[in-house]
């Protein structure tokens, strides 16, 4: 082999290093999977699009406790081997730099999750069904992929199970059926989707429809159930009302939400879905906050991914900070309030994180969540609500369906503002000591009002 014709086995990321690969990029991403949940056994065929960025003889794609048995290129036997949670693929032909090439890969065995630092993710069984969170390394427990933020691609997923079950995973359901009791479930995702977006749940839902103005919404949930889930979800058609009026325009076709009958640490969010633990529905919107947070995540990390894991807080503190809009476009605690708040129970924490660079064990921490939506007010409190929200559909539409960076967006406040904030955000992002938060604004009308105000004016 000539120098330059091996992929990269990584994307070159420190938080994920041997998540990844080089090479190429992922243009789709079909999945064709049978499924036997009394024995835990995936059989799956995935049919993937490739683009070469490099000549390549030798490239890799994730695949993690799952068996390949064979490999096709371009409708030709490939040669593989599968080596630490790499499937190695050489080709009977080099494909050129440029040129694009289709790689079907059958598979199987008997997932489960993925150990790492953050605990175990990907693939798990529930009580009686499954369920799949793979952020942000774990979506290889159940299909081939190149599993980083940075390559978006299409998918589709056909999913074949016992009829009993309810099967909900990304983009458009264009079919199902049931064939000789079992139940066949077909999904199109056709917006740029990074393989941890990607998300499979299969229990015994029942599915309710909620009236949304802005796109289709659902909840599936399980029966018992109900009632909470109709009294704690009540809320949030309005929340994608406000979101898509703050944010910009709802980024994907469907929004749908399943609350699984079992209990779960954290919610959880997907392209076009979040999951819920049942411990996360009490019937008195005791999660409310959570609920908005999820939602938030379409536009924050799901349309706008980050191009790297270390900028995280352009999904987490941007969707922390979208919770405080809506309490305060609710009429409950005002952003500022909610501000003040959180700024004095961080400022009791130790000083040791840096935001825009929090390291992989602290990428998680709830003071990347919390300073993240503190950096967001302080800039409102800096440029006025105007120009703060103007900015933030600017950020959505520059990068819709991409991904993007934090020198992308000091850079658009710095364009927006005509102003210099390299040491504001070097104060907010680099620097370990919490800085003071500027004063609020003294005004006639309550601050709490104030993105009600504003969301009345957009919609007149």
């Amino acid at each position: 082999m000539q120098a330059g014709e091996i992929g990269a086995e990584t994307a070159g990321d420190s938080y994920v290093p041997h998540s990844g690969n080089g090479g190429y990029r992922t243009l789709s991403n079909s999945l064709n999977l049978k499924y036997r949940i009394a024995r835990n056994r995936l059989d799956g065929v995935a049919e993937l699009r490739l683009q070469a960025t490099q000549p390549l003889a030798r490239f890799t794609l994730d695949l993690v406790g799952l068996a390949a048995s064979r490999v096709r290129v371009d409708g030709r036997k490939a040669d593989f081997r599968q080596v630490h949670g790499k499937l190695r693929i050489t080709p009977p032909h080099a494909i050129e730099a440029g040129a694009e090439a289709s790689v079907v890969i059958e598979y199987g065995g008997a997932p489960k999750p993925r150990r790492t630092r953050w605990g175990a993710i990907g693939w798990e069984e529930l009580d009686d069904g499954v369920l799949v969170a793979s952020q942000p390394s774990g979506a290889p427990t159940w299909f081939p992929c190149n599993d980083h933020p940075s390559d978006k691609a299409s998918y589709r997923l056909r999913f074949e199970t016992d009829e009993a079950y309810t099967v909900v995973a990304n983009g458009e359901l264009v079919e199902h059926r049931v064939v000789a009791g079992q139940g066949v479930w077909v999904y199109e995702q056709r917006e740029p989707t990074a393989s941890y977006l990607v998300m499979l749940q299969v229990g015994r839902y029942a599915k309710r429809e909620l009236a949304s103005t802005v796109t289709e919404t659902a909840v599936f949930f399980p029966r018992p159930l109900e009632r909470r889930v109709r009294a704690d979800f009540d809320p949030l058609p309005a929340m994608l009302e406000v979101f898509d009026d703050c944010f910009g325009p709802y980024p994907f076709e469907q929004y749908s939400v399943v609350v699984t009958p079992d209990e779960l640490e954290i919610p959880l969010e997907a392209q076009g879905l979040a999951v819920f633990g049942a411990n996360h529905v009490d019937g008195q919107g005791g999660e409310e906050r959570l609920i908005a947070h999820e939602l938030a995540h379409q536009w924050f990390g799901n349309s706008v991914g980050v191009e790297r894991w270390q900028d995280i807080w352009l999904n987490e503190g941007f969707c922390c900070y979208a919770e405080w809009l809506w309490s305060d476009a609710a009429g409950k605690t005002s952003a500022d309030e909610l501000a003040r708040e959180h700024h004095a129970l961080l400022s009791r924490l130790p000083a040791d994180l840096m935001l825009g660079d929090p390291g992989p064990s602290d990428m998680f921490d709830d003071r990347v969540y919390k300073r993240g939506a503190l950096t967001l007010h302080a800039l409102r409190l800096a440029i006025g609500d105007d120009a703060f929200f103007d900015l933030l559909p600017e950020w959505t539409a520059a990068n819709r369906h991409a991904t993007a960076t934090t020198t992308a967006f000091i850079e658009l406040v710095e364009r927006r503002t005509g102003d210099d904030f390299g040491s504001f955000f070097e104060s907010w992002l680099y620097d370990p000591a919490l800085p003071a938060l500027p004063p609020a604004p003294v005004v006639d009308e309550s601050f709490a009002g104030r993105v009600r105000s504003w969301v009345a004016r957009r919609r007149d």
